[in-house]
Formats: structure tokens, sequence, C-alpha cells
């Protein structure tokens, strides 16, 4: 059954992360909405950060986002994903992404520590100057052992002035997509939360 933790108890769970405010999914969402600020459209280099708290556990997100293979299936805007060249610390990736009206390919190179870590760094240089993926998962609440925080990053730069103009108009937008997909995949493979997601912190540059 779904618990509903109020924020009164999660700012006592997460007593050392006190000076964090505790929002919900809905108020930031809210102020996801100014797509086309024409102040963005300039920036070619951004950056999201966001500290979440999840009713699955560490495990099994882990599992959901280092399915690199079948990011094609529940990803948005990846149209098809080819892992290769593995190693004992994880992987290479070939990705087509979309950007209506625009298709690109790149390749990254996926480290994996289970189940606390997974990062993915562009490295051919031919769409991006620079990308980096990662993902930090850590302990819930003590008391929920289907729990963790998720420590979520993504920077980039394209190379094309395009791709950056494109981007930037849907940056909020893609963002919010991208880390909704792979909680709703979670639930897919492994059922209802077993509390309400909440957000405790989110910062964009």
């Amino acid at each position: 059954m779904l618990k509903t933790i109020t924020s009164r108890s999660l700012q006592s769970a997460f007593s050392q992360n006190s000076s964090q405010k505790i929002i919900t999914r809905g108020y930031v969402q809210q102020h996801q909405t100014r797509l086309f600020n024409i102040g963005n459209i300039v920036k070619r280099q951004r950056g999201y950060e966001k500290k979440e708290l999840l009713g699955y556990s560490m495990q099994e997100m882990y599992s959901v986002v280092s399915d690199v293979t079948n990011y094609q299936h529940f990803v948005p805007y990846v149209k098809k994903s080819h892992v290769h060249s593995k190693h004992n610390n994880g992987f290479k990736a070939d990705l087509i992404v979309g950007f209506p009206p625009l298709h690109e390919v790149y390749t990254s190179n996926v480290t994996l520590k289970c189940p606390a870590l997974v990062t993915s760094e562009c490295k051919d240089g031919r769409l991006f100057d620079y990308l980096l993926n990662e993902w930090r998962f850590s302990p819930g609440l003590k008391d929920i052992p289907q729990s963790c925080v998720l420590d979520f990053k993504v920077h980039f730069q394209f190379k094309s002035l395009l791709h950056s103009n494109i981007a930037n108009l849907f940056f909020d937008l893609i963002c919010d997509q991208m880390e909704q997909a792979f909680v709703a995949e979670a639930r897919r493979r492994y059922g209802e939360a077993s509390i309400k997601s909440h957000i405790l912190s989110a910062k964009r540059s």
C-alpha cells in the first residue's frame, strides 16, 4: 500500500539536510512551463541537478538506470540504444536521439558501481563538446527499505548552435520527462511505489 509521508516527517528523517526545502513535484512543475525563454536561447552550456526521495530501493532504481540496452523502449527521445565494448566497470553505448526534426548519434562511456552509481559521459565529440549524466543512489527512510534517495545531474554543451537552441527551448520539459520516465519504468517492473516521491532540492543552470 502506498504510504503518504508528510513534510514534517521527512524533515525529521533527513535532519542532516534540514536546510533543504521539501517541495512537491507538482509545485516544481508549475515553474517549468516557461519553455520559450529568449534569454536561454543563447546559452550553450546547461545543467540540471535534482535530489529526490523515491519509493523504490537502490537496487531497483539502479537496475532501471543501468539498463541502457532498453532505453529505446522507455526513455523519451532515445530512438535506438546499442551497448558494446563491455568491460569490468561498464560499457560503451551508441544512442540515436531525436529532438524533432533532428536525429543524431552519439557514443557514451557508461561506468557502473552497483547499486550506488551510474555515470554516462560522451566521448566521441561529434554532437557534444561534453555530456555528463550521473545517477547516485543512497538509502532512503530507515523504516521503509523500499525507498532510496536519488541524486541526479546532467551537464552538457552542444557543438552546434542549432542543437543548443532546440535543446534550450525544451530544456525544462525534456529534463522532467527523462527523470519521470525512469520512475515510470520502475513502476512497470516492480509495481506501485512504497511511498510518494518527494523532491528534496532542484537546480537548473
